[in-house]
């Protein structure tokens, strides 16, 4: 293992750069490019909970979204679970990178058992991302994230692979949630999820999708999580997630405490031997700053280690301009 070597989930990587779940971790040709542009590990394009669930009969829409039948019945056919396990099988056969498969869901129910299926094909870890939005105005913050917990508490009964969770931003307490996870022995999360968002055209007077490529600048609210998190006494492994556009953004999320940094929009835009570029770069700062592995300085910028730590505190302009240089 090079310089460039990290640990996560318990697995061996040749680089701290992952390439998340999109479309170019969906073929056996996207994965070995992947790996031949040196990425440490892949994610494996979501196989969805609807889609297990309708895969062992008891597929039921999300409720309130009867109109949405038509579109998963018509997606499942193109995009079955048996073929989403032969990737899996595919993967680990071509690959020598680990190979992490990932599963969309907003639930507990019906598919958990499945993931006993996904191990037996191969896979290394399980990244599950889970999210749905809290429409019931009479349900708690503790009702929402009890469903985290038991989805948990149920796959850490189905399967022995290590588990990472990827998370978004809107909980009432990240680090309470983020320490729950700990407590149920989850090896590793990811910050964070990004999702779709809705936009409005004023010309059309429409709803329409706004980008689903994520730009630099929303690295900065990640970054103040991942240094809280990386400078807590839980011990999970963290992976950076969104705004990761460069090489020097890897770094960035590397100081501040991940263990491994995911790369998916930079891909689209640039292609996946991009990924060299990215690890030579980390590299050649390293060699800089005479850091000889990931591990000499990642966490130095977190909220323990960091000289400074109030600076991840301020979140008011106020607090800010009043503060001293």
């Amino acid at each position: 293992m090079g310089k460039l070597a990290v640990k996560y989930l318990g697995l061996n990587l040749r680089s701290p750069l992952i390439v998340s779940s999109s479309r170019l971790t969906s073929t056996p040709g996207y994965l070995k490019e992947a790996e031949d542009s040196g990425a440490g590990a892949v994610v494996l394009k979501s196989l969805f909970e609807e889609q297990i669930n309708h895969y062992i009969s008891t597929f039921q829409s999300a409720p309130g979204y009867p109109e949405a039948d038509d579109y998963i019945a018509s997606y499942l056919k193109s995009h079955s679970v048996d073929e989403y396990l032969n990737l899996v099988r595919k993967a680990k056969e071509l690959l020598s990178i680990p190979v992490i498969p990932s599963i969309n869901c907003f639930s507990s129910e019906g598919w958990t058992g499945f993931a006993r299926n996904i191990a037996d094909a191969g896979a290394d870890a399980l990244e599950i991302n889970v999210f749905f939005l809290p429409l019931d105005r009479k349900k708690t913050s503790a009702d929402s994230e009890k469903i985290y917990l038991d989805l948990i508490e149920k796959l850490k009964k189905t399967i022995k692979i290590p588990i990472a969770i990827k998370i978004g931003y809107r909980f009432s307490n990240i680090l309470y949630m983020i320490d729950q996870f700990y407590m149920r022995k989850v090896e590793g999360v990811v910050m964070f999820n990004r999702f779709y968002e809705p936009d409005v055209n004023i010309d059309r007077i429409d709803i329409v999708p706004a980008s689903i490529f994520s730009t630099e600048s929303e690295r900065r609210l990640v970054i103040r999580w991942i240094a809280m998190a990386s400078a807590q006494d839980f011990k999970i492994d963290i992976s950076a997630s969104t705004g990761v556009h460069s090489g020097a953004d890897a770094i960035r999320y590397l100081l501040a405490g991940a263990h491994t940094v995911q790369v998916c929009s930079v891909l689209y835009e640039k292609g996946i031997p991009f990924l060299k570029e990215m690890n030579g770069k980390i590299e050649m700062w390293m060699d800089k700053n005479g850091f000889g592995s990931i591990d000499d300085f990642r966490g130095k910028l977190n909220y323990r280690n960091y000289v400074k730590p109030v600076i991840y505190e301020r979140t008011q302009f106020m607090k800010y301009f009043s503060s001293e240089d």
